[in-house]
């Protein structure tokens, strides 16, 4: 029952994305033809030179396909027991080992220098492009331009955007590989022009910065990773069965703000099985329903997690509560291995 009310669900949406997005109107082109000249305005008026400016926009296209994407994202619809197994199965885990046994040196390198896990880092990489296998293939100017101009998240990738024009101003990254997601994301690890911008860095000292590169990609992941704060060796999170008598407040089901964080010991009375959790007594945690509010038909208090800080810091590179989950169960896969 509950499948069907799912399935009928993302039909749904699938049909009213399709219709709104598959085709597009002169009036639409027109429209974005002249977004686009007051964009190259404000870029020009930024400080990017005019002449970057009038290289990359002069061919910019608006991609429908790019909002039919950005409204239909897994992390919307697909329930947190299959977005999990889809992205850490035993196929994902062995590309990482082949993938580490070939770079080892510079993984464990760069592993010592950020004092971030190199099993972190195989799964973010494992999750994000397959190890390099699916890193875009999109005009990630015209991907940019079109979320841009679309009203959604207008101010977010209008920043983007400029930040990206800026960087390719300034030589930091090389124009004539802008390939990439429909959202503009990059390299191995699919950075955001502004996560290159603060993270990235040339960590094989050849005066540019390579997102598809080992090096400078694994580097400026682990760079990251040690900026916003990832601990090492402490938890991500614990899978939980929470008592009935649980206060709804405390039952997180949004990744755009955790509230209602509590020590662990706190929140025991609520927990059916809590040996567990007894090492983590005093560590700040909180609760997150995953399924609660996105998935028809779902249970209120099942599935369950108990989250640290350090599942926050996977938040801030892809605010998705699957996503984190994702990450964190993948990289555990991985430390039983390596």
């Amino acid at each position: 029952m509950i499948f069907k009310k799912m399935l009928k669900y993302i039909i749904n949406i699938y049909i009213i994305i399709f219709i709104n997005f598959s085709s597009i109107s002169s009036a639409q082109i027109n429209e974005f033809s002249t977004w686009v000249e007051g964009f190259k305005k404000k870029a020009i008026a930024s400080g990017i030179s005019e002449l970057t400016v009038e290289n990359f926009l002069a061919n910019v296209k608006f991609l429908p396909k790019v909002l039919e994407y950005d409204r239909y994202q897994p992390e919307f619809y697909e329930n947190t027991f299959t977005y999990i197994k889809k992205r850490t199965n035993r196929n994902k885990v062995k590309k990482g080992l082949a993938l580490y046994k070939q770079e080892k040196k510079i993984i464990d390198k760069i592993e010592k220098e950020f004092s971030v896990e190199k099993e972190l880092l195989l799964s973010l990489m494992g999750i994000e492009t397959n190890f390099g296998k699916y890193l875009g293939k999109m005009d990630i100017i015209s991907s940019l331009a079109t979320l841009s101009y679309d009203k959604r998240r207008r101010d977010f990738f209008t920043n983007e955007l400029l930040t990206l024009l800026n960087l390719v101003d300034q030589k930091v990254i090389n124009k004539d590989i802008l390939f990439g997601s429909w959202a503009g994301a990059f390299g191995n690890f699919q950075f955001m022009p502004s996560t290159i911008k603060n993270y990235a860095i040339d960590h094989n000292k050849n005066e540019i910065v390579e997102l598809k590169d080992i090096n400078d990609s694994f580097a400026s992941a682990a760079n990251y990773l040690n900026k916003i704060g990832w601990k090492k060796n402490t938890p991500c999170y614990i899978k939980i069965k929470l008592k009935d008598n649980i206060p709804k407040k405390y039952l997180n089901s949004s990744a755009r703000n955790i509230k209602n964080k509590k020590k662990v010991k706190y929140f025991k009375k609520y927990i059916e099985d809590i040996n567990e959790l007894n090492l983590y007594n005093n560590l700040s945690s909180a609760i997150i329903t995953p399924d609660k509010d996105i998935i028809p038909g779902s249970k209120t208090y099942s599935p369950a997690y108990l989250i640290f800080d350090n599942y926050e810091k996977i938040l801030k590179w892809n605010r998705s509560l699957r996503f984190a989950l994702a990450v964190c169960t993948l990289k555990d896969n991985f430390k039983n291995e390596i």
